[in-house]
């Protein structure tokens, strides 16, 4: 057995080699060190590029969703202006068909005004026309009951010269 130096009771320091695995260990250091880079450069390598890829890859789909978003926003803004075109458009509209309805509504009252005073008109003048007939019945009748009562042969004689002659004169 070796001495341990520094050693007190359990605890030191061996420098045996052969007891240390100095050696097994300078192989498994030397072995890591002449093939892990290839095999573990490859392998971080191929996670680099797969890591570059995919940020490269999300950039762009921020990039197009940018561009979407700035697509939306214009088209948002269009159909804001085609909207207050459209309302604009209906507001004035519908005050020139109201305009046009109350117009409407004039007119007829003036023409429904018109035929009732053409109506009355009518009315009035066929009543009037009646009443004269009636009149001028009443006056006939009157007329003719008090005739023969009035009408004696002289008179008749009279008239009746009186009528030719009015005759003769036309």
């Amino acid at each position: 057995m070796t001495p341990l130096i520094f050693a007190s009771e359990g605890f030191g320091l061996n420098l045996n080699i052969f007891e240390t695995n100095i050696i097994n260990l300078a192989v498994v250091v030397f072995g890591l060190y002449k093939f892990l880079p290839g095999f573990l450069g490859k392998i971080l390598e191929k996670r680099r590029t797969t890591i570059l890829s995919d940020l490269k890859e999300a950039e762009e789909r921020l990039a197009q969703a940018q561009d979407s978003l700035s697509q939306a926003k214009d088209d948002l803004s269009s159909a804001k202006q085609k909207a207050d075109k459209i309302r604009n458009d209906c507001k004035v509209r519908a005050e020139a068909i109201r305009l046009e309805s109350e117009k409407r509504t004039v007119e007829e009252m003036a023409r429904i005004k018109q035929g009732a005073a053409s109506d009355l008109s009518a009315e009035a003048a066929r009543v009037t026309s009646q009443l004269r007939k009636e009149a001028a019945e009443l006056a006939i009748e009157k007329a003719l009951a008090m005739l023969p009562k009035k009408l004696d042969s002289n008179t008749q004689d009279n008239f009746l010269k009186q009528s030719i002659k009015n005759i003769g004169d036309n």
